[in-house]
C-alpha cells in the first residue's frame, strides 16, 4: 500500500464494531427502516441485566437470517473470520453472521446479547482487530454495500468501501469528503470522524452525516438525526468505537464534484526536520481549498515528502507552493477530475500486516524531534495529515470529534509479521510516546491502538464524559463493550 493510501483510515476503513456498523441501508438491501418513535431526549432502555446462560441457539438464529451463519466447523468459516490485517488472523470468534438487512442485526442481538461478545464488521480494514472478538459473534455487514445517490444526498450501505462510494458519486457528479484507500469502509471512517483529502475544504466525513439508522442494544431500530435521538446522533459523529449500537444506514449530504490539482514534492535525505518545521508554518496560512500531508520515513538520514490536493487551477496552486520555505528537489503537479484524483491517492487493495498508532498535532512540534524519533526506524512511516480550514469551523463539543483545532494528525505505521510483531509494536510505542513528549498528545480513534495508555482523553478530550453518558443510555449492560469503547 502506498503511504498516501494507508495514510488515514486504516481502522476507519471498517472497524464498525460497537456503535459503528455505520452505513446506509438502501431499499435494495432490506428496505428503508421505519422512523424511530423515541423522544428527542432519550431515556435509558429497559435493562437486560438478568443475563441468559448458555450459548445461543445457533440453529434457530440461522433460520431467521437472510444471509449465512458460519460456525467453526463450516467450510467458509476460516475465510469469513479474517479481517484486513493478517496479524489478527489468530482471532477465533464463535460465529460469523452475514448481515443482509437491519432485521438480521435484531435477530443476532435477540439470540446472543448477554451470552457472548458481539461486534460488527463492515469489511474494511478493521484496524485493531476489535471487530473479531475471540469466542464472540461477528456481524459481517459487507453485503450492505449499495450506494444510492439521490440529488444532493447519498445513502450508503454499511459494507460499502470507498471504491464503491467514489464510483457512484463520481458518476453522479457529487463528492463526499472521505478517505483515499479504496478498501477503507465508509462505516468506521465516518463514525471516527473521517479525515481525508478534502477535509480542509469540505470538513470531515461525519460533518456531512444527515441521519443514521441504528439498532441499539435493546434490539430497537432507531433513526438518529439532529432532531430525533440527538445525543446518539452527536456520538456517532466522531465517537468512533463507542458502544452505542449497530448502525445500518448512513445518509450524507454531498457537494458538487470539484476538479482538483494534485501535487507531490520530494526532498533530499536529511531534510525532514527543516521541512516539517516549514510545513507547519505554511499550511495554516493556506486557504481551505488546499489540503496537504507530509510523510516522514524512518531511516538514516531521514527522508520526507509532501503531497496534497488543491481545489483550483495549477497556476493558482503554483503561487501557494512557492510560499513553502523548504525547497523540494522535485515538484510534480497535475490537474485531475474528482474520480481520477481519488484514484491518484488510492493505495493497494491487498491485505496488509502492520502495527499502527497515532498522535495529534495541536501546536507545532519540533521537526528535529520528529526526525530524531524516525532516525533508524527502517520501514516505519509517520504520516502527517493536515487539518484546519473547514474542520475548525465547528467547536470541539459540536460533535464527538474533539480535535477541531488541531493542525494535523500523525499516523505511525510500521509493517510487521507474526514473528516480529512484538519488537515492531515496541518501536511504534516508543515513537508514539516520544511524539507525546514533544507536544503531540492527542490521538485519532480511527487509528485505534490497544496499547495507548491515555486513550480516552487522547481520542475524545472533554467529550469523553458525554460519550460515557450516551453509552450508558443506549447500552447500559455493555452488550457491545470492548477494551476501548466508551
Amino acid at each position: 500500500m502506498s503511504a498516501v493510501g494507508r495514510r488515514t483510515f486504516l481502522r476507519a476503513a471498517g472497524l464498525t464494531a460497537v456503535g459503528a456498523v455505520a452505513a446506509a441501508c438502501s431499499p435494495g438491501s432490506g428496505g428503508k427502516p421505519a422512523a424511530s418513535t423515541s423522544s428527542a431526549v432519550p431515556s435509558a432502555p429497559p435493562s437486560t441485566s438478568a443475563k441468559p446462560s448458555g450459548p445461543p441457539d445457533w440453529n434457530a438464529l440461522r433460520g431467521k437470517l437472510s444471509g449465512d451463519l458460519l460456525l467453526s466447523g463450516d467450510a467458509k468459516f476460516a475465510a469469513a473470520r479474517h479481517g484486513y490485517n493478517p496479524l489478527f488472523d489468530d482471532r477465533t470468534p464463535a460465529a460469523v453472521a452475514k448481515i443482509g438487512k437491519a432485521q438480521d442485526v435484531q435477530a443476532c442481538l435477540e439470540a446472543a446479547a448477554g451470552r457472548l461478545p458481539i461486534a460488527a464488521r463492515s469489511g474494511g480494514h478493521s484496524y485493531a482487530g476489535y471487530s473479531c472478538p475471540d469466542g464472540g459473534l461477528v456481524l459481517d455487514v459487507g453485503a450492505l454495500s449499495q450506494v444510492d445517490v439521490q440529488g444532493e444526498q447519498v445513502t450508503i450501505g454499511a459494507g460499502a468501501r470507498l471504491s464503491d462510494v467514489y464510483a457512484a458519486l463520481g458518476k453522479a457528479g457529487r463528492c463526499l469528503p472521505a478517505g483515499s484507500c479504496p478498501t477503507v469502509g465508509i462505516a468506521g471512517l465516518a463514525l471516527g470522524g473521517g479525515i481525508g483529502v478534502l477535509a480542509r475544504k469540505y470538513g470531515l466525513t461525519c460533518d456531512h452525516l444527515v441521519s443514521a439508522q441504528v439498532v441499539t442494544a435493546d434490539g430497537k431500530l432507531r433513526t438518529a438525526d439532529a432532531n430525533t435521538e440527538p445525543d446518539l446522533f452527536w456520538a456517532l459523529r466522531g465517537g468512533g468505537g463507542g458502544n452505542f449500537g449497530v448502525v445500518t444506514s448512513f445518509t450524507f449530504s454531498t457537494a458538487p464534484a470539484p476538479e482538483l490539482t494534485v501535487f507531490s514534492l520530494r526532498f533530499p535525505g536529511g531534510a525532514a526536520a527543516d521541512t516539517l518545521d516549514a510545513w507547519q508554518r505554511w499550511l495554516p496560512a493556506m486557504p481551505p481549498e488546499l489540503w496537504s500531508n507530509l510523510v516522514v520515513s524512518g531511516g538514516s538520514p531521514v527522508p520526507c515528502r509532501i503531497g496534497g490536493a488543491f481545489v483550483g487551477s495549477s497556476s493558482a496552486l503554483a503561487g501557494l507552493l512557492d510560499k513553502l520555505e523548504a525547497k523540494p528537489s522535485s515538484r510534480t503537479v497535475k490537474t485531475l477530475g474528482y474520480s481520477a484524483a481519488m484514484d491518484y491517492f488510492s493505495g493497494s487493495s491487498s491485505r496488509q500486516s502492520f502495527v499502527g498508532s497515532s498522535r495529534i498535532i495541536t501546536d507545532p512540534v519540533a521537526g528535529a524531534k520528529v526526525s530524531e524519533l524516525a532516525s533508524g526506524q527502517k520501514g516505519m512511516d509517520l504520516l502527517i495529515d493536515g487539518l484546519g480550514g473547514t474542520v475548525s469551523n465547528l467547536a470541539p463539543t459540536d460533535t464527538a470529534f474533539w480535535h477541531r483545532k488541531a493542525l494535523g494528525s500523525i499516523q505511525v505505521y510500521a509493517p510487521a509479521t507474526a514473528a516480529n510483531r512484538s519488537s515492531v509494536a515496541k518501536s511504534v510505542s516508543t515513537v508514539v510516546a516520544g511524539l507525546a513528549a514533544a507536544g503531540a498528545g492527542g490521538g485519532y480513534v480511527n487509528y485505534i491502538d490497544a496499547d495507548l495508555p491515555d486513550w480516552k482523553t487522547a481520542y475524545y478530550g472533554d467529550n469523553a464524559t458525554r460519550l460515557d453518558q450516551v453509552a450508558k443510555t443506549y447500552d447500559p449492560d455493555g452488550v457491545f463493550k470492548f477494551a476501548q469503547s466508551a
